[in-house]
């Protein structure tokens, strides 16, 4: 009995009531005029109907007990009954629970711009307590302050960028309307350049394995894997080397992954695949109006985006001269300033090269910087083509033939023992590429459940053949011809361009494209 009644007092302790009545006109009145009545002081009324909530200070359970016979002595009172919280009070520890567990600021502000609510990480980034930010405008923290309406950009993205204490942000805005449509104010929320590069890594890279990830048994990848292991431990840029497609992105990324630097951004940028103008954008980010066509409130580049992270520069060999020298004073000291901006930055990223280009001779013929070559290449890792660890082809078809069935929704699928000898016969410049394409298109295009030879369409006939290719040959023009037609023609899957053929093959690019042409190779 004794310990029930603790529990109840102890409940009662809380006097914050819940009135329950069946809704009619006068009586939330009447239950205020009893409460009145008895001489009782009022913290807080909600109403809600048909629930009327009262929070009354310094009441004992006597006191309860004798209001609450009052209350239900009023005509349409349901019940009486102590609750811990009004419902007011509860929407608001949530929406501060809510709010703080926020990592990036958020800003609730009026009409005027003036700031109503704000969370704990919108004071640190303002550098003041929350209680100081509270009916400040907007325009006192921002030198531009962020639009509120949509008539402040009418044409524009949903997210410009805005410098709170010098520091760039993106800002996201929702307007917010009352019932006739009129503007009431906005939710602004800002988000750091390192939270977003976090966000788009973990959504680009979220299938993206380790070293488990390269593939194959040969003792030629295996010694790359175990260097490219302890590689991963030291914190240095690094210069991975290579044909086209021996998978050097895929190591650079197992790489990353084996480093301190796992769990934050990892961003590629092909060097080859974008003019000057725009790999520059892309690397550094641009400042508000640094050209036409760009966001007008600037934007970050990869670099600030994947600070304590990792950057990896694919073909690097392809760097015009001038992003040489802006990549080499980041390596030098990790500053930079974006396109048309003023502002030094500095930044935590680890830069990860790879070429198939031959940055020596580059150096040799003025076509690349050497103190730069000394910067990238710290570290060095050299991936062998395909044709040079010949134990992997095989396992290799065979991972890609299963994820290729799965991909198609083809059935199972094998290799007959022709096809694995020519796989093993080709000499595959394109490389590990090369591979999945061939092994992936057979998949495609055939509906049997065993691959011979000629379901490859690949080059060669491994199985043999007697005749002399040269046999029907009268001169020698027609045997250089010959030979160049089918050279050119077997490169071409993996070099599709004049311009790649040309540095694969060591020749200029107006040769190439005249062959090419000649040939009838790459036409529409």
């Amino acid at each position: 009995m004794y310990g029930k009644r603790s529990a109840v007092s102890k409940s009662i302790r809380s006097v914050r009531i819940d009135v329950h009545f069946a809704d009619r006109v006068g009586i939330a009145h009447e239950i205020l005029a009893v409460v009145s009545r008895q001489g009782l002081d009022l913290t807080a009324v909600e109403v809600d109907p048909p629930h009327l909530f009262l929070d009354v200070p310094a009441l004992a359970e006597r006191g309860f007990n004798r209001l609450r016979e009052d209350l239900l002595a009023v005509g349409d009172v349901i019940s009486a009954e102590p609750v811990t919280m009004l419902p007011g009070a509860r929407r608001a520890l949530y929406l501060e629970a809510l709010l703080a567990s926020q990592a990036d600021p958020v800003f609730a502000v009026d009409a005027d711009r003036r700031i109503v609510v704000a969370n704990a990480a919108a004071a640190a980034a303002a550098g003041c307590a929350e209680e100081a930010l509270f009916g400040r405008a907007l325009s006192e923290l921002f030198d531009q302050p962020p639009p509120v309406d949509g008539s402040d950009r009418p044409q524009g993205p949903p997210v410009t960028e805005v410098s709170l204490r010098g520091e760039p942000y993106l800002v996201e805005t929702l307007p917010l309307a009352d019932r006739a449509g009129t503007v009431a104010g906005a939710v602004l929320t800002l988000h750091a350049p390192q939270r977003i590069g976090r966000r788009l890594s973990a959504l680009q890279n979220f299938d993206a394995g380790g070293f488990e990830a390269v593939l194959g048994r040969s003792p030629e990848i295996q010694a790359v894997r175990r260097r490219a292991a302890r590689m991963a431990q030291v914190d240095a840029p690094l210069l991975i080397t290579g044909e086209t497609g021996t998978g050097k992105e895929l190591l650079a990324h197992a790489c990353h992954t084996g480093s301190r630097r796992r769990g934050l951004p990892f961003f590629a940028l092909n060097c080859a695949a974008m003019p000057e103008s725009l790999a520059e954008s892309e690397l550094f980010g641009y400042a508000p109006g640094a050209f036409s066509g760009g966001l007008k409130g600037g934007k970050p580049g990869l670099l600030e985006m994947a600070d304590g992270g990792t950057v990896f520069l694919d073909e690097v060999g392809e760097m015009s001269p001038y992003l040489q020298a802006k990549l080499l004073r980041f390596l030098n000291d990790g500053s930079f300033r974006r396109v048309g901006g003023e502002r030094e930055q500095r930044v935590d990223v680890r830069v990860i090269s790879a070429t198939h280009r031959a940055l020596e001779q580059m150096v040799a013929d003025g076509a690349f910087r050497q103190d730069l070559l000394f910067r990238l290449n710290v570290l060095g890792l050299h991936v062998p083509p395909l044709r040079e660890r010949r134990a992997d082809i095989v396992a290799l078809a065979d991972h890609f033939l299963a994820r290729a069935c799965a991909q198609t929704g083809h059935g199972t699928v094998r290799l007959s023992a022709a096809a694995r000898s020519a796989l093993q016969a080709n000499p595959w410049p394109g490389n590990v590429r090369q591979l999945q394409n061939v092994i992936f298109r057979a998949v495609t295009m055939s509906e049997r459940g065993v691959l011979d030879p000629e379901d490859l369409e690949i080059a060669g006939n491994p199985a043999g053949d007697d005749a002399d290719p040269l046999d029907d040959v009268d001169t020698l023009s027609a045997a250089v011809a010959r030979f160049e037609s089918a050279l050119l023609r077997r490169l071409y899957p993996a070099f599709p361009s004049s311009r790649q053929l040309a540095v694969r093959l060591g020749a200029s690019h107006s040769a190439i494209a005249a062959r090419l042409r000649r040939y009838g190779i790459g036409g529409r």
